[in-house]
């Protein structure tokens, strides 16, 4: 009887909040330095939320750890609505496997809705002399070792997805490292490195006629709307092949439902303004705007998916 009476005393004030919330400004902390996708998904969603809630949703990065410095703080904020994260993949799906956390990213976290989506486009550089997927295959069995991929990172959503596709085709290619996409992409672009599995913004400008890149694949459940006449992955005799990375709006566990619930229904009226969704399609990324629930089962399913990913590349936390 006394512990319901305490967390009764504990809920009656949230619940008083989330009846006239908000009344002061929400911050949404960002994971990453300023400038990259996630960054800009998250301030084009603060700019629509502040339209809709009536106060301002302002954008504050905390970059550091893959993530994980942005995804505790959030995870230890008060519930209150007040304090948000912009969730990426890497935070609660694949930074769990391959680093020591302090935060759970089930348990820690209420879901409200992922903003948008984005898959991947392999593409290799004109001085590798394939043009399909399955010339890429035959051409590096019969070169054991000698091809080599670029990675944006060690852990990355874009390194790991190669790594799970050479292990699918049961291939060996040799990794480089850089520090981040920009560098990758230069050497890529180059002739210096292979293949690279990146953003459609980064291989897209460097793709058609004359580019010096081609695009044999994505790495999506159904071909890219940017890239209508290039297969998928799993189209090209891989089936059930799919990644790709999310980014949305994530509460600290506790948080009054009511609150949670608000802010997934004005982000879905921004799949529904025509605005909103031409920001998030100028950058790359594909307008979602999901409910909780599905926001929810996403993770999850991701949880296996890079877990996967993260052993098939020999990683271990670190």
């Amino acid at each position: 009887m006394r512990k319901w009476i305490a967390a009764a005393a504990f809920m009656l004030p949230l619940m008083v909040q989330a009846q006239s919330w908000p009344q002061k400004p929400v911050k949404v902390i960002v994971p990453f330095p300023p400038g990259g996708v996630t960054d800009a998904i998250a301030r084009i969603t603060a700019d629509w939320l502040t339209q809709r809630l009536g106060q301002s949703v302002i954008a504050e990065n905390r970059p550091g750890a893959s993530g994980a410095i942005a995804a505790e703080f959030v995870a230890r904020s008060d519930p209150d609505g007040y304090t948000l994260l912009s969730a990426s993949t890497p935070q609660l799906a694949v930074v769990p496997y391959v680093q020591k956390i302090n935060y759970d990213p089930v348990k820690d976290f209420a879901p409200i809705s992922i903003v948008g989506t984005n898959a991947f486009a392999l593409g290799c550089n004109d001085k590798t002399p394939v043009r399909t997927l399955t010339e890429l295959v035959d051409y590096s069995r019969a070169r054991p070792d000698q091809l080599n991929f670029a990675s944006p990172g060690v852990g990355s959503v874009g390194h790991l997805t190669m790594a799970l596709f050479l292990a699918r085709a049961k291939l060996k290619m040799e990794a480089v490292i850089y520090k981040g996409g920009g560098p990758a992409m230069v050497d890529v672009v180059a002739g210096h490195v292979n293949c690279y599995f990146g953003n459609y913004n980064e291989l897209i400008p460097h793709s058609g006629a004359g580019g010096k890149i081609r695009i044999l694949a994505t790495s999506g459940e159904t071909r890219a709307r940017q890239l209508p006449n290039v297969p998928t992955v799993a189209e090209q005799g891989f089936a059930g092949f799919r990644t790709g990375t999310w980014n949305g709006y994530v509460a600290p566990a506790a948080t009054p439902r009511e609150i949670v619930d608000r802010i997934a229904r004005e982000i879905a009226l921004g799949c529904k303004d025509a605005g909103f969704v031409g920001r998030l399609d100028k950058i790359g990324v594909d307008a979602v705007c999901s409910t909780p629930a599905q926001f929810q089962q996403a993770i999850a399913e991701d949880l296996k998916l890079w877990k996967e990913a993260v052993a098939v590349a020999g990683m271990k936390p670190q």
